[in-house]
Order: C-alpha cells, then structure tokens, then sequence
C-alpha cells in the first residue's frame, strides 16, 4: 500500500502567535526580531503584509526598515511558540502516532493507517487544519503526498490555510516545473552549484546524470536525484523520538562592524566559549568546527575545518574558528560572526591517550568545567578572559543564556 503523509506547516507562526496576544498588530507589517537598539537584530520571522514589502526572514533590522518603513518589530516570546507548537503536536496526535517535528511550527504526519478512522489523505489535512484554526487562532498550510520532500513541497505551494495533494502518478506535472532550490537541501551553496550547470528546475535536478550530480555535490548530489525523482522512502518518526543533534552552533551581529583580528577574537571567543559550553552540557565532543562570516555589505560566507583531535574546549574551538577567518579574510568590515561544531560524538565514546596533546586538552577541559560551574553560581560575567576588558561593548553578549532560536530556514544551506 502507497504511503500517505502530510507535512503541516504552521503560516507565519512568530508572527501569528504575537498577533493572537495583541491584536492591534493585525494587518500591520510586523517582525518578531533581536533587540534594534543593539544592533544583535536580524528578522526571525515576518508576517505576510511585511513579506509583501520584501522583508525578508535572516534580514538585519536597519534593512528591514528601509524596505517597510512602517514596520513593528517585536521581541521574541519563545514560551508562547513553544506552547502553541505542542498545542499543534497534541491535535496531530489525536489522528497518528507518526509524527515527526521539523522545528516549532512543522511536522511531518504518516496517516496510512487512519484512512479507517478519519478518511484520506486530503480530508484528515482539512479536519488538522480547521481544528488548528478554530481552536488555536493560527492557520496552517498541508501538502499531502507519498513521501516526506514532497509532502513538505506541496505545503510550501500554497498559503495560507490550504491543503496541497501531490500523488505518485502526476507529481512530474506539479513538481519537476518548480525551482530547484524550492527543494529540500537545496540551499544558497547547492542552488549556486547547479546553477552554474543549467539546472534550474527540480525537473533540470531530475533528469541530470546521477553520477555527474556525484561529482559535483558527493553523495548529497544523489540523495537530491532522489528526491527529485519521487524516489525518498525515509520513514516518518514516532511521536517522543529524540533526533540526533548534528551540531551545536552560536551566531551574534555585532554592536559594531568589527575592523582589526583583535575585535574578530573577542566575538569569536565569546561565540565558543558558549558553543564549548553547550557540548558539555550535551556531553558532546566534536571533530569540526564552522565559521560564517557576513560583511558590512551582507555579502556572506562558510569555511569549515577539522580539529587534529575531537573535544570541545573553548581553546580548540577558537584556534581553528581564527585560522580559519584569516585563510578566508576578504579584508572588510566584519557585520556578524557565527561559529558551529560538527561532528557531534558522545564523549564517553572518545578514546584514551597518553598523547601530551591530549594531556594539555584535558587539562584545559578541567579549567573551563570550573569556569562553568563559576558563572552557573555567581553569572556569566563574574569571571572571563583578559581580552574581554580591551572592549567591554563587543564582549558585553552572553550568547548561551541570551541566544536566538532561529527558525530552521535561517540555517539552509
């Protein structure tokens, strides 16, 4: 029997959730952002009058008001998301045990086996999205189809507060017309890849030569032929599975653009010193570390290398983080700095060694475990590197207490 899965994706949801709490925000451009006044602003979520203005989500708040200069930021209340999205999973739940979350305000569905109980694909899609509506306040869009890409594509094709269906026997007529990079997996990098090759449709991706896609993107140029193919058979997760976390990662726009190596040291040590952090909250060591870099002209990029040994102190983060900026320096002024670890193992699964290379990194790992357990007890800043003291502006960010949860989209690559 043929799969049926849904992909439920909430419309606007920051912004919906801000507007059910104040309601004179209906019909205005809004966005739910970082703080204006301290520059750490960027768009995490807009709502449709803002959209229309061109605004989009990743936007630095200054752009943003020059494209709607009528537009309401508004700061992020993450326990309202959070509440309404297990809302959301509580009806989903109510019509199957598959469900898998992809971010607050989408989850994929398999309801095979409720075509008995609810009916098919499309009308179990229009019973979630009428009971979201009337009972939440929010809407929501539904693709319908016989795998996971394309079920999330057809909610990506209209919105809002409609239902989609892409089945087997006509998806080339629906899907292979549209854009590659509407595709999942398709971010900035891939899309400027194929593009460079003439494919610029799904249908383009579809008909490539799967091993020329190999040699151009490795085996994520496969899983996309796949893809576009109609070919993703990946199951659907039960209700409460954990997924795996990848990576642990930290991004901050600077009070300031950053001019010298010594202003770039201090964001990037506060950004691993709370990436470090979080591994050893999560009990991660990583074997990776991932820069990205935005200019004061918003041109932006990703460089990413390996460590000679897997850990997570702050001193090992930093060290390849800076190696890796000055390899890549363009020479101008630096806008915003993030730092990512990938690679993620359990720690318990790193191997032993007598090594005085790891000797040292054990012995760093001590300090800076009673570094954590200094600022748990008496605050993040009661106790920080000299460095820190040359600029108080730059340094003045706790970006593991303070941090932003960005929606998925703002991390596509």
């Amino acid at each position: 029997m043929e799969r049926v899965i849904l992909h439920s994706d909430l419309n606007n949801f920051y912004a919906s959730v801000e507007c059910l709490y104040n309601p004179s925000l209906r019909g205005k451009p809004i966005a739910v952002s970082g703080n204006p006044e301290a520059r750490h602003g960027i768009v995490l979520a807009k709502n449709y009058a803002a959209k229309a203005c061109g605004v989009a989500t990743g936007n630095p708040l200054w752009l943003a008001k020059q494209k709607c200069p009528e537009i309401i930021f508004v700061p992020p209340h993450y326990e309202l998301y959070i509440k309404y999205s297990e809302f959301t999973r509580e009806i989903y739940s109510e019509y199957t045990d598959q469900v898998e979350p992809y971010g607050l305000d989408e989850c994929w569905l398999d309801v095979t086996g409720s075509f008995a109980l609810f009916g098919d694909g499309q009308a179990i899609a229009d019973k979630i999205r009428e009971r979201i509506k009337s009972e939440l306040g929010v809407t929501v869009s539904v693709g319908v189809s016989y795998n996971k890409i394309f079920a999330k594509l057809g909610s990506d094709i209209k919105k809002p507060d409609a239902t989609t269906v892409i089945e087997s026997g006509h998806f080339k007529e629906i899907v292979w017309p549209l854009p590659v990079n509407d595709l999942l997996y398709v971010g900035r990098s891939t899309h400027k890849k194929l593009l460079k090759y003439e494919i610029k449709t799904i249908g383009d991706l579809a008909k490539s030569d799967k091993h020329f896609l190999q040699y151009l993107l490795g085996q994520n140029g496969v899983m996309l032929w796949r893809f576009a193919n109609g070919l993703d058979t990946s199951p659907v997760s039960n209700i409460g599975a954990k997924s795996l976390i990848k990576s642990i990662g930290n991004s901050t726009t600077t009070p300031r653009d950053l001019i010298t190596d010594e202003d770039i040291k201090i964001i990037l040590y506060v950004l691993c010193e709370s990436v470090s952090a979080r591994m050893r909250e999560y009990n991660f060591i990583c074997s990776t570390v991932q820069i990205g870099v935005r200019d004061n002209e918003l041109h932006s990029y990703e460089r990413q290398g390996k460590l000679p040994y897997p850990n997570r102190t702050s001193k090992s983060l930093f060290d390849k983080a800076f190696e890796l900026y000055k390899q890549h320096d363009t020479g101008k002024p630096v806008r915003s700095l993030s730092v990512r670890a990938c690679g993620l193992s359990l720690s318990e699964h790193e191997q032993l060694s007598f090594l005085p290379e790891i000797s040292q990194i054990q012995k760093q790992e001590d300090l800076e475990h009673t570094v954590d357990s200094i600022r748990s007890r008496f605050g993040h800043f009661s106790v920080g590197r000299g460095i820190m003291l040359t600029d108080k502006g730059l340094s003045n960010i706790n970006p593991k207490d303070e941090h932003i949860i960005h929606p998925d989209i703002f991390f596509k690559k």
